[in-house]
């Protein structure tokens, strides 16, 4: 760790040296970004890094996923930014772009710091999975990574009670488990499997023949 927090300087001035060669490249400033967590960067010194990567690419995913980090409650932020930072993500997400997930991964956070392993359910949360749901809608199916966030997006829809919602989720996944909600347990399979046939029964859809052989790469 000593090593970790000694390089850290030399890698942001690293990423600053490749800014000023390709001005233009977002890369430099995701790189600053993630490091800046590690160097304990305080609001005034993150948010010119934040304003440089927007002005080059405004929807990058990993440099949101980066900085919805930085504005959690474990490093520089609140739950309350956090929050902030994910529902303004799918506000301003553009068709055909899978960045309205990052709200999920801060629904992530919420439910790992929660001492009940859950977030509260409200209007407003539901109506923010309704529009991710849609956002995702408008992303290319063969976008790297809309399938793993499905498998989030069909979990925070069932344990909000939007069952319908979820087992939409659950048809466009298709078979394929092993992504993070199910694999706490270490049994992914029955974890899908049940959290698939909860919000078929509870959406009370008709049945449709599903295969049984799941996959657990996707």
């Amino acid at each position: 760790m000593e090593r970790f927090k000694a390089l850290l300087p030399t890698a942001i001035e690293e990423a600053r040296q490749a800014a000023l060669l390709d001005p233009a490249n977002p890369g430099p400033w995701v790189v600053m970004i993630t490091a800046a967590r590690g160097a304990q960067y305080r609001h005034a010194a993150f948010r010119p890094l934040w304003e440089g990567l927007v002005a080059r690419a405004p929807h990058h995913y990993e440099g949101h996923r980066q900085a919805l980090q930085y504005w959690c409650a474990k490093w520089f932020g609140s739950n309350r930014q956090m929050m902030r930072f994910a529902r303004r993500a799918v506000r301003k997400a553009p068709a055909g772009s899978p960045l309205a997930g990052i709200y999920l991964h801060a629904l992530d956070e919420l439910a790992e710091r929660s001492p009940f392993g859950s977030v509260p359910v409200t209007p407003r949360s539901r109506n923010m999975l309704k529009r991710v749901a849609a956002s995702f809608d408008q992303v290319a199916p063969d976008n790297e990574r809309l399938p793993l966030l499905r498998h989030l997006l069909a979990h925070h829809m069932l344990r909000s009670m939007l069952y319908a919602g979820a087992l939409e989720q659950f048809r466009r996944i298709g078979p394929w488990c092993g992504a993070p909600p199910w694999r706490k347990d270490n049994y992914a399979v029955v974890a899908f499997e049940s959290a698939r046939g909860t919000a078929a029964k509870l959406s009370r859809a008709r049945p449709t023949p599903v295969p049984q052989t799941h996959g657990i790469v996707r």
